[in-house]
């Protein structure tokens, strides 16, 4: 799903505000969720899931097109784990599974 598509789908649920204020108010969300990461951290949104970050540590790494190597700094991944609601209603249960 696009930006542009949650912004419709926001705006056609609430008709009381205008398409520019539902925009400020989502680009506000990414920036508390972007900040929060940055500061290390977690971001749990009850039934949806987890965000959490994660460090790759330094290490020497070598480039296979030149066989040079390289020392990559410390950096940082994200990792989702996904909330239980959310689980069930992407894989939802039937009756032949053991």
């Amino acid at each position: 799903m696009l930006k542009s598509q949650i912004l419709d789908k926001l705006h056609n649920k609430y008709k009381n505000l205008d398409l520019n204020d539902i925009e400020s108010i989502f680009e506000l969300f990414i920036k508390k969720l972007s900040s929060s990461l940055k500061d290390g951290r977690n971001i749990e949104i009850r039934g949806f899931g987890t965000i959490s970050r994660k460090i790759n540590k330094e290490k020497q790494v070598r480039n296979p097109k030149t066989n040079e190597k390289l020392f990559k700094k410390k950096s940082y991944k994200l990792h989702f784990k996904i909330g239980k609601i959310l689980h069930n209603r992407v894989n939802p249960k039937t009756n032949n599974e053991f």
